[in-house]
């Protein structure tokens, strides 16, 4: 579980990675921004911070924010119904993401898994995204990404995003963040 004083200093921080690359926020967009520690209580080792800036019933637009190293565990989007699963790009603004996917795996993966979390990583098709470069991630597929030494910055655009759907491999995984008062 999160404190308040780290999700307000992670917030900041965040806003400031985006700012440094030409990205502002308003400022409600600032209090807006989600801190996802995935229940881990590793939230700079496994997190995200994101920003969303619409999520509609057609589409959806966010600012993903990942700190050095930083990794959001493996997961897909899952069909709700008859509404498929969430179609995703993801388009590398700054940094450097390995984007692991379904398919063949990479002989040598540049990622560094979490240390007691091996078993929850299941796939290993690494694409490397550089600044400007994008992959779109078809709905249903299972997928995990890490930035590099410097943090990375990621746009995406999808179809609407129901989060709180999302299946992960790890068990231990909580989507929704909890933050404590104190």
């Amino acid at each position: 579980m999160l404190k308040q004083s780290q999700v307000d200093q992670l917030q900041a921080r965040t806003a400031e990675m985006l700012a440094r690359q030409g990205i502002l926020l308003t400022p409600e967009e600032h209090r807006a921004i989600e801190i996802a520690d995935f229940g881990l209580g590793e939230i700079e080792r496994t997190g995200l911070e994101l920003i969303t800036y619409i999520n509609t019933d057609r589409y959806c637009a966010k600012e993903l924010v990942l700190l050095p190293h930083q990794i959001c565990p493996e997961h897909k989007h899952p069909p709700i119904g008859s509404i498929p699963g969430k179609m995703e790009t993801f388009r590398c603004r700054w940094g450097r993401v390995w984007l692991y996917i379904e398919g063949e795996p990479t002989a040598t993966i540049q990622a560094h898994i979490p240390t007691g979390s091996e078993d929850y990583y299941t796939v290993f098709h690494e694409i490397e995204l550089h600044p400007g470069e994008q992959y779109t991630i078809p709905p249903d597929t299972l997928h995990w990404f890490q930035a590099g030494e410097e943090g990375a910055i990621v746009s995406e655009f999808s179809s609407t995003s129901r989060d709180e759907y999302d299946i992960f491999t790890d068990p231990r995984i909580r989507r929704q963040p909890e933050v404590a008062e104190a």
